[in-house]
């Protein structure tokens, strides 16, 4: 998957970006807040994903513009395509999205045309941080592969919504289990299918992760990724007993019912689970050192895109927003040979940062404006 051409005015501070790519590699380079980033951000928006810095719709317009605009053309394995959108101050919520011309109602349909794998600094936190920024992680990665993951996901968030809504509504006496019932049966159903789905996921991952975490520690160093369950013991010889992983999942939930009710809200499930890291035996979170950290995070997100071209057929396209200057020159050399493959863009300040590039563009951001370096 290749990206042609990239077009923006209006996105924040953005002012009249037209410019052609390398179908390799892409530097952006340029002082902080020249747009940079910003740029980056509207690429990633055009997966249909929403923005990895948390922007809502309404700030993606300039503070002096009326309308924010992105336009794409890009080129995968059958054909090339081209993505439009638009948001216009006052109307924020009638966006103007397009897939080929074709009107699309919402930026999350585009979701599954166009894939890309975003790597920012706060990423290099992934294994040390909340278990929420992995379970997003899981979840943002199985939904690339199998797109109607996403409404799975939604079906079971509104189910807890209401079944949490029950539980703050109820005596913190315990009264009040007997209106579980019917949002518990849903949500078994559901919870159980993400499970299956993220332990699945997280026994592929682990089989990319491992060799890649022991080429970055000259093999000294082992990775294992375990999928920890609020809910499951083990799924091992399970994953296709439906019925029987439902119901224990429903179990669970009614025997947590006591707690749940004096809680507040519901502490099994899948909204509760992790991912955890762990380097020769020992849990990264807890005992891995700085660099041990962003070297298994590192290896998640390079899995992450080798799991995709295994699964499509063709490399997403890798942005790396300002991370190599956060990494030591021995991780900056392995993420550079492992994205040979890929079309990469790349954000920096000094282009020198980057000193293997043999080829490729260099643009220079300033005032939200970009241009070919000379």
């Amino acid at each position: 998957m290749v990206i042609n051409r990239v077009k923006a005015d209006g996105y924040k501070n953005l002012e009249g970006v037209d410019i052609e790519l390398d179908p390799k590699m892409n530097i952006i380079c340029g002082e902080n807040a020249q747009g940079k980033t910003n740029l980056v951000e509207a690429v990633w928006l055009c997966s249909g994903c929403r923005s990895f810095r948390g922007t809502r719709d309404k700030d993606f317009i300039g503070f002096t513009k009326d309308a924010a605009r992105v336009g794409m053309d890009f080129t995968d394995s059958v054909r090339s395509q081209r993505i439009e959108f638009e948001v216009k101050r006052g109307a924020v919520k009638d966006k103007l999205v397009t897939l080929n011309g074709v009107k699309l109602t919402l930026l999350s349909k585009l979701f599954g045309s166009f894939r890309c794998v975003v790597f920012t600094p706060e990423d290099l936190n992934l294994t040390k941080g909340s278990p929420d920024n992995r379970r997003s992680f899981a979840d943002l990665s199985i939904a690339q592969i199998k797109p109607s993951y996403i409404n799975a996901l939604n079906k079971y968030n509104m189910i807890l919504s209401q079944r949490n809504a029950v539980l703050k509504s109820s005596g913190r006496d315990g009264s009040g289990e007997e209106f579980l019932e019917v949002w518990d049966e849903q949500l078994a159903k559901a919870g159980a299918y993400i499970s299956v789905l993220r332990y699945t996921f997280c026994v592929t991952l682990n089989s990319y992760t491992k060799p890649l975490y022991s080429m970055i520690t000259n093999g000294s160093e082992d990775l294992d990724l375990y999928y920890h369950s609020t809910v499951f013991d083990s799924f091992e010889g399970r994953l296709n007993d439906t019925a029987q992983l439902e119901n224990e999942y429903l179990e669970k939930l009614k025997a947590s019912a006591e707690n749940d009710l004096r809680a507040g809200f519901t502490t099994v499930g899948v909204h509760r689970d992790d991912i955890g890291a762990y380097i020769n035996g020992l849990s990264v979170r807890d005992f891995g050192s700085q660099g041990q950290a962003r070297s298994a995070a590192l290896a998640l997100k390079l899995a992450h895109a080798k799991i995709l071209k295994a699964e499509h057929g063709e490399y997403p396209v890798m942005l790396l927003d300002d991370v190599l200057s956060e990494l030591d020159e021995k991780r900056r050399r392995f993420i550079l040979n492992n994205i040979e493959d890929m079309q990469v863009i790349i954000t920096c300040c000094d282009e020198k940062s980057v000193t293997d590039m043999t080829s490729g563009r260099i643009f220079r951001m300033e005032k939200g404006r970009a241009n070919i370096s000379d």
